[in-house]
């Protein structure tokens, strides 16, 4: 089964965007995936707003990133847009990091109209850095969150499902006989 990472752009320990992921993580698990889960703001501050590869634990977040087959990007919306911390981590990836990948974008929110951020401003930057496909982003209005759990299952799914399709192996047809 392929490998998938969920990152987390939330600043905050305890968050509805770190459940969010959580949840989806865990339904990715439940269908045979190894979903790992990378929370951005433990990595050091520094190395990260520098971009500094060289530093071990950017360097080892970089490599999970590079050997996952697809990847779930759960950020929380403030001021109309995505997290500064899932921005930085996303400027210091190789240009094209997401090539050969498929991509869930998450967003959580407190107002509605937070969901355009998703569509407007992160799938921008996500399709400049060649994925195979991204798949349609899921936004939680937290007032909400508790009401969406099955439409965030589905979303997972569809995600799982298209996960599984790009990567199902090529079955070869045996030369026939002569």
């Amino acid at each position: 089964m392929p490998t998938i990472l969920a990152v987390s752009g939330s600043p905050s320990p305890v968050s509805l965007t770190h459940r969010v992921l959580t949840r989806a993580a865990e339904r990715l698990d439940a269908r045979g995936h190894l979903a790992d889960v990378l929370a951005v703001r433990t990595l050091p501050p520094g190395e990260l707003l520098a971009a500094d590869t060289a530093h071990p634990q950017i360097a080892a977040a970089v490599r999970q990133f590079a050997e996952a087959d697809a990847v779930v990007l759960a950020t929380p919306v403030y001021k109309a847009g995505y997290s500064g911390l899932l921005k930085a981590f996303l400027d210091l990836l190789p240009q094209f990091a997401l090539e050969g990948k498929v991509v869930l974008p998450l967003a959580t929110g407190g107002s509605l109209a937070h969901v355009l951020a998703l569509d407007y401003g992160l799938r921008p930057v996500l399709m400049s850095m060649k994925p195979a496909a991204v798949a349609e982003s899921f936004f939680v209005h937290a007032e909400q969150a508790e009401a969406v759990t099955d439409q965030l299952d589905a979303a997972t799914d569809r995600f799982a499902d298209l996960v599984e399709a790009l990567h199902r192996p090529v079955r070869r047809l045996a030369p026939a006989a002569a």
